[in-house]
């Protein structure tokens, strides 16, 4: 079948039941997004689409090919094949009697149609029946609905159809389904015909009167009414009657030469008389005893070649091919004629062609048709015809190509934005890419996160790269998971180094909790990677602090969301002075944390490079909420934090922060952050990360710092 057939089962299944219906019969194998309309598919696909709708929408199948019929009247009317279906006939008898020829017709454009054929018989009880011949069977049910439909919408009747015999046909291209319907037609404005009527006698009636009044004062009795009779005669006859001559005024000669195309033959199918040009095309048809079947045979309808045959067929439109000893075949198409004085079959035909190209194949030239034969414009306007249809079927081609184009450049973009995303907060992606400048921010509260692996330099120094590349990923997988479970930003990750904030970029009254929790699963992740060297897990260590920072977009080439202050310092001095498998958390964040259901162990006061004295924690876990709550494990939706709870954690992530004043965030925390200009970079106090080894390979000197990493410097 022809993409215009699968179009319109698409357009029937996103019309009547939904798009999320026809996404599901798409995933079907050879199925596309768009159907080429002069593309042939292969009829298996249509007929796997109708069984899986049938399936899917729990309908029956005479039922889903009914509600189709319908719907391909309505499509074909909204392609543009109105008007042809309009003048089609007058009533539906007519219709009918020529839907063969209009499949004739746009054989022309679709060559490889293979269309099923109707035809009408009246029963000697003014009954009508529809016969139906198709070589696809179990589609009968597809012709109540559109016979119905045309009723309804042309010839404003209703119409009702039942099934009387169905059977298979033995035909030259095999079994051909013959579904024979009773077709009941009830007429819905025979009131208003009725009314029509009456106005046509009453406007005749007025015609004669006045008539008679102006021949009233000439003429008088009977002459009067004769007169009036006589000169309203033409207008009040109402059937037509053809005058025939006593003889056929033409030579033999200027029928063979008028009509070149033709061929009379007997009940025995002995030709009796043929066109000059078919003559000149199939010599063989000169000879005395030649039979028609002996050098044509029936394409259409696929009926065997007897006179019985063609007249039960007398109606339709029989299209014959050639047989001859050249590489090319004629195709002929015409219409059937019986002679019953005669007992012969007039066949008044013409070359079935479809361009100029086709006119040259068989060897014919336009003087070969005559001059009043209306193929000589058909090839031509057909030949103009198909060039449109081939550009537009590069037109659909390239359509498709782009709507695939466009597909995968969507995802790309959406990979490209993922990446982008992983690297920027999503409100500051955005700005980015709208070619906006990004201001600075300050935050007036925060909390930040550093960890590294335990005796790092001495796994490095013993294993592999790619087993330290292997150990890194599994472990920073999990660490990533996380920060999506707990809501927290990751910054960046160099070597071993992790870090990450609560409450940037978007602030949170939680961060603190958020960072905290963040730390436990941490810990819990960290024990489920193994040291490639010893084949132990690996150890972590963890230090947090609390504290204001200024956050900015750092960079052009690769730009970066740095996070600025001496929370940032303070944070890593925490990390570097923590002792392995454990979190180390200075006062601040202590603060924060309090009376909040953590367990939190008092370290006490250490020396901190950079810093002197310090007092220090250690947390030691959540005693509210289970370790898989922590791990995001839990079936179901967990919530972990108030703000969640009420709705209230934080805007939507591709939205801007509010920007207010230091006085207004410090009456409403975390509420956002203060808008700043990165000149204000230079009035904070500058710092280095300390990006010194935090611990000597002995794992007992995790007191002693020593070199360098991490650095960001300003």
């Amino acid at each position: 079948m022809y993409g215009f057939i699968n179009s319109c089962l698409q357009s029937l299944v996103m019309e009547k039941f939904g798009q999320k219906t026809w996404d599901k019969l798409r995933s079907l194998p050879g199925v596309q997004d768009t159907f080429m309309t002069y593309t042939v598919y292969d009829d298996i696909l249509t007929l796997s689409l109708v069984q899986e709708a049938c399936s899917l929408l729990d309908v029956p199948a005479d039922v889903f090919l009914k509600l189709f019929g319908e719907h391909f009247f309505t499509f074909c009317k909204q392609a543009g094949y109105d008007t042809m279906l309009r003048t089609l006939g007058g009533n539906l008898i007519e219709f009918i009697g020529n839907l063969d020829a209009l499949h004739s017709y746009l054989a022309l454009s679709y060559q490889e149609m293979n269309a099923p054929s109707f035809r009408v018989e009246m029963t000697d009880d003014g009954k009508m029946l529809l016969h139906y011949y198709s070589d696809r069977k179990g589609l009968y049910h597809i012709v109540p609905g559109i016979i119905e439909a045309v009723a309804r919408d042309f010839f404003n009747s209703k119409v009702t159809m039942v099934v009387l015999n169905q059977s298979e046909e033995d035909e030259r291209t095999g079994k051909k389904e013959h579904v024979v319907f009773l077709v009941k037609e009830t007429h819905q404005a025979s009131k208003t015909r009725d009314q029509d009527h009456s106005s046509y006698r009453e406007g005749a009636l007025r015609a004669m009167r006045e008539r008679c009044v102006s021949l009233a004062g000439e003429k008088s009795g009977w002459e009067l009414i004769r007169a009036v009779v006589l000169s309203e005669k033409g207008h009040l006859q109402c059937t037509f009657s053809p005058h025939y001559p006593n003889k056929l005024w033409m030579e033999e000669k200027t029928f063979c030469n008028t009509f070149p195309f033709h061929i009379v033959f007997d009940e025995n199918l002995k030709v009796r008389q043929a066109g000059v040009n078919l003559q000149k095309f199939v010599p063989g048809l000169q000879a005395r005893d030649a039979t028609v079947d002996q050098y044509f045979t029936i394409i259409h309808p696929q009926v065997a070649f007897t006179i019985e045959s063609i007249r039960i067929f007398i109606n339709s439109q029989f299209v014959l091919k050639s047989y001859t000893d050249k590489h090319t075949t004629l195709k002929l198409r015409g219409q059937m004629l019986w002679m019953e004085s005669l007992g012969c079959m007039l066949y008044l035909c013409s070359p079935k062609l479809r361009s100029l190209q086709e006119l040259q194949y068989v060897g014919l030239h336009l003087a070969d048709l005559a001059q009043h034969d209306v193929t000589r414009d058909l090839v031509l306007l057909n030949q103009q015809r198909l060039a449109e249809m081939e550009l537009t079927n590069q037109l659909e081609r390239k359509k498709e190509e782009l709507r695939i184009l466009s597909r995968h450049l969507e995802i790309e973009k959406e990979k490209t934005e993922t990446l982008l995303y992983a690297m920027l907060p999503r409100h500051i992606a955005n700005q980015l890419k709208d070619g906006k400048s990004v201001k600075a921010g300050e935050f007036e509260v925060c909390t930040i996160l550093f960890s590294d692996v335990v005796t790092f330099t001495n796994i490095c120094a013993a294993c592999e790269p790619i087993q330290i590349v292997h150990m890194l990923n599994s472990m920073y997988s999990k660490f990533d998971r996380l920060t999506t479970v707990h809501d927290v930003y990751k910054v960046e990750t160099i070597g071993d180094a992790y870090m990450v904030v609560g409450g940037i970029p978007v602030p949170t009254e939680t961060h603190a909790h958020r960072v905290a929790n963040f730390a436990l699963g941490m810990r819990i992740a960290a024990r489920e990677v193994t040291n490639p060297v010893t084949g132990e897990p690996i150890q972590i260590r963890v230090g947090m602090h609390s504290g204001p920072v200024l956050a900015g977009v750092v960079g052009e080439k690769m730009p970066r969301y740095c996070l600025f202050g001496d929370t940032v310092n303070t944070a890593s001095r925490m990390e570097s002075h923590g002792v392995p498998d454990h979190i180390h958390i200075s006062t601040p964040t202590y603060s924060e944390l309090k009376n909040s259901g953590f367990n939190i162990q008092e370290r006490g006061q250490i020396e901190v490079k950079g810093k002197g004295q310090m007092t220090t924690y250690f947390l030691l876990g959540n005693l509210l909420v289970s370790e898989d709550s922590i791990m995001g494990r839990e079936v179901g939706e967990t919530l972990l934090y108030m703000e969640d709870l009420h709705g209230k954690s934080k805007t939507e992530p591709d939205k801007e922060p509010d920007v207010r004043t230091k006085t207004e965030q410090r009456n409403t925390l975390s509420d956002g952050v203060i808008a700043s200009d990165l000149s204000r970079l230079d009035a904070i106090t500058p710092f280095a990360w300390d990006i010194t080894s935090p611990y000597e390979t002995n794992e007992n000197s995790y007191n002693t710092p020593a070199k360098s990493r991490l650095c960001v410097l300003l």
